[in-house]
């Protein structure tokens, strides 16, 4: 593999040169039980950490914005994580002329956004830098919560004919981002953008064979999918009739020639569970999100990701080799 010299928008944007990167550069140096986990948040004892940055184009788009992006993405790296979120910590930095009132609406949605995740925003950051040092806002948070007892997720814990479970339709915060960016307005697909607190944390609570929790936010299901299945040398097996996806999601996706595999979801989540326990979550799942389903199992037969098709027959599903969506979360 020829090694590039120069870091393009590709490695980041959740395809394999970013899962790639993060092993060869960052894995590689800083090594540690903690962070070779690679989950999306660290558990240290009693205590789960997190911390995200944000950079989204248009940073408003229908129903969200960059603010209740923030707040949302890290909330639910905690939660997918097996933990409680307590505290954030807010780091801003704005060019120079950015609009004050949108400060201040970006401002109201974080506050907003923290009120319903039921964090407290405890310590921060503000830096201004020139104009055309940046691209109008950045928004880098960290967030801290308390473990659910005796809960992790762990890819190293994923076994043969473990279910896989989506939490509800893909796809939607990527494609109401691209439809905003673009200025298609015959569709009115909002962002899935919310949070996951109250959906996530009772099934921690619940279910002990809950193995492994992820969203899928940039590349989608299909990067998740695919760092599950590098993690574990698993296969992954996933049923296209079964994966959750409004129709009109799929529509405007063909419309842009995109894969809706490869789109981020900012309020979904995926959930490796123990075969014998998937009917029974997916029951409870479904009280509060019925479109929930069980889309696929692990394959110890394979060390790929596959899709089967409503024909029946079989595809490979990789990361995404092209730049689909750049700047979405």
């Amino acid at each position: 593999m020829v090694v590039p010299e120069k870091i393009s928008l590709r490695e980041g944007e959740g395809t394999r040169s970013s899962y790639e990167l993060i092993r060869n550069v960052f894995l590689k140096r800083f090594s540690n039980p903690a962070l070779n986990e690679l989950s999306d948040a660290a558990a240290i004892g009693d205590l789960v950490f997190s911390c995200d940055s944000f950079t989204v184009d248009p940073i408003f788009f229908p129903s969200s914005d960059i603010g209740k992006l923030s707040i949302y993405g890290t909330v639910n790296d905690l939660c997918v994580s097996a933990g409680e979120p307590l505290y954030i910590s807010l780091a801003v930095i704005v060019e120079e002329g950015f609009g004050r009132g949108d400060l201040e609406r970006i401002a109201d949605s974080i506050k907003a956004a923290a009120r319903d995740s039921g964090v407290t925003i405890v310590t921060g950051d503000f830096k201004v830098v020139e104009k055309g040092k940046a691209d109008k806002i950045f928004i880098s948070t960290s967030g801290i919560g308390t473990r659910v007892p005796r809960r992790s997720s762990a890819g190293s814990k994923i076994t043969h004919n473990d279910s896989i479970i989506v939490t509800g339709p893909i796809a939607e915060h990527g494609i109401s981002v691209m439809l905003a960016r673009k200025k298609i307005f015959e569709f009115k697909i909002t962002s899935d953008c919310q949070s996951l607190r109250s959906t996530l944390i009772p099934l921690w609570k619940r279910f002990s064979a809950i193995r492994f929790m992820r969203d899928p936010t940039r590349g989608g299901i299909a990067a998740s999918l695919n760092e599950i299945s590098l993690s574990t040398g698993l296969g992954v097996r996933i049923y296209e009739e079964k994966v959750p996806l409004r129709k009109d999601v799929n529509a405007a996706c063909e419309i842009l020639g995109i894969d809706p595999y490869y789109l981020a979801s900012e309020g979904r989540a995926l959930i490796v569970v123990g075969r014998n326990d998937a009917t029974t979550l997916l029951r409870v799942l479904r009280a509060k999100n019925p479109r929930a389903a069980i889309i696929g199992e692990i394959d110890k037969h394979s060390n790929a990701v596959t899709v089967v098709t409503r024909s029946g027959g079989e595809r490979i599903l990789d990361f995404s080799r092209a730049l689909n969506v750049p700047r979405i979360c």
